[in-house]
């Protein structure tokens, strides 16, 4: 069973990355969606109008994915983050931040997998996504949560790193609006495990959690774009601000393809080294 479960994963994976690329293809060769249009006509935030936002509450279920969390205090998952369909989170983070299709069954797929549970018959909690665990996507040194030693509760954001993440921001939009720029955010990485590192005994690390941070926070440039008057609400309060819609407007979505394209770039830049050699408290062994 183990030998066909691994087999059949592999034909996933490479039915996945063969999918994306070809999304990726016809993104090129198709015209691009309208500002306004992004979010799909049937879809919640179409016309740039987002359900009413309603905090969570005692026994609601959240993530240390400030995104999802946003979807569910919108109503557009359930409310109380339980019982959420792998399926169903396929589609609603695809309406909403036009992700492409093979990005949107890849992530869902994988965290049904960690899980140990069925992407095609099974549901989830919101919270159960905060596992941590060396094959699941929670990670030390995030730049919106303490590491889950130092705070088990990883859905609800701290307010101190998010505000230092976004005091990082040095670019500057065309209306004169705030930016975070791919050096920006290696710096706030580099920043942000270098001082994990220093505060958390049991911090761990590993080349695949690396890249994941640095996708996860890829995310806030390219769905984004970087706006840190959209990524405010989002990151405090974890709600959509007024009138907001994705910045990619690739028709078929973002592919993975595209996404890394992004993403290397910010974990080359991260240098935890030369924060180090500014610290003038007591120093790490890196």
């Amino acid at each position: 069973m183990g030998l066909m479960h691994t087999i059949a994963a592999q034909i996933i994976n490479l039915f996945v990355v063969t999918w994306d690329f070809w999304v990726f293809i016809l993104n090129i060769f198709t015209p691009s969606l309208k500002p306004g249009h992004v979010v799909p006509a049937h879809a919640a935030g179409h016309n740039l109008i987002w359900p009413a936002y309603v905090a969570p509450t005692e026994g609601d279920s959240r993530s240390a994915c400030p995104m999802l969390n946003a979807l569910s205090n919108h109503g557009i998952l359930p409310h109380d983050g339980k019982n959420i369909p792998f399926k169903e989170l396929n589609i609603k983070v695809r309406q909403t931040f036009n992700f492409a299709p093979s990005f949107c069954f890849f992530v869902p797929k994988f965290a049904a997998d960690f899980l140990n549970k069925s992407y095609w018959k099974d549901t989830f909690d919101l919270a159960e996504l905060n596992l941590h665990a060396p094959n699941a996507i929670e990670h030390d040194g995030s730049l919106t949560r303490q590491d889950a030693a130092l705070v088990p509760d990883q859905g609800k954001p701290d307010l101190q790193l998010v505000n230092e993440l976004l005091n990082e921001a040095t670019g500057t939009s065309e209306d004169g609006s705030k930016l975070l720029t791919i050096p920006d955010l290696s710096r706030a990485l580099s920043k942000r495990r270098y001082y994990a590192r220093k505060t958390n005994p049991a911090y761990t690390e590993s080349f695949f959690h690396n890249t994941f941070g640095s996708a996860n926070s890829s995310t806030m440039l390219k769905i984004f774009g970087g706006r840190i008057d959209d990524l405010t609400p989002m990151l405090v309060e974890e709600r959509f601000s007024e009138h907001w819609e994705p910045r990619v407007t690739s028709r078929f979505g973002l592919t993975m393809a595209a996404f890394n394209g992004t993403v290397l770039p910010v974990e080359k830049g991260v240098d935890v080294k030369k924060i180090g050699a500014t610290d003038t408290d007591t120093k790490l062994e890196l």
